[in-house]
């Protein structure tokens, strides 16, 4: 279990984009200006640009990643009959639901980015 969780904390890491962080160090987030009332607003995402993000963009971009592998793995884990059957379920519909989160908050993340995007 110690190595699995390695490898799924270096996951994470290279998958939010840890290298780009310490290379580029972008900020945090971002701010823009309210052009109707003058006040500043935060922004998690860089729009418009495919190759730049900021420090939680990629977080929770990661994020999302692990979550769907989890939802795999779940999945695996409720075909395994030597389980008890209500366990089964439990490992089933956690790994369903993690699987669907993960993908609608990719495709989400997606077209915030990317406005007009797969439409």
């Amino acid at each position: 279990m110690t190595v699995f969780s390695l490898i799924l904390a270096t996951y994470l890491a290279v998958v939010s984009g840890l290298v780009y962080d310490v290379i580029v160090e972008p900020p945090g987030i971002g701010s823009v200006q309210d052009p109707a009332t003058g006040t500043v607003r935060p922004v998690v995402f860089l729009p418009g640009r495919v190759n730049g993000q900021y420090i939680i963009e990629g977080l929770s971009s990661g994020f999302m990643f692990v979550l769907g592998g989890i939802g795999i793995i779940l999945l695996d884990l409720a075909v395994d009959r030597t389980r008890p059957r209500s366990l089964r379920v439990s490992y089933g519909g956690s790994g369903v639901a993690a699987i669907v989160i993960a993908y609608a908050m990719a495709m989400l993340f997606l077209r915030i980015k990317i406005p007009g995007y797969l439409w």
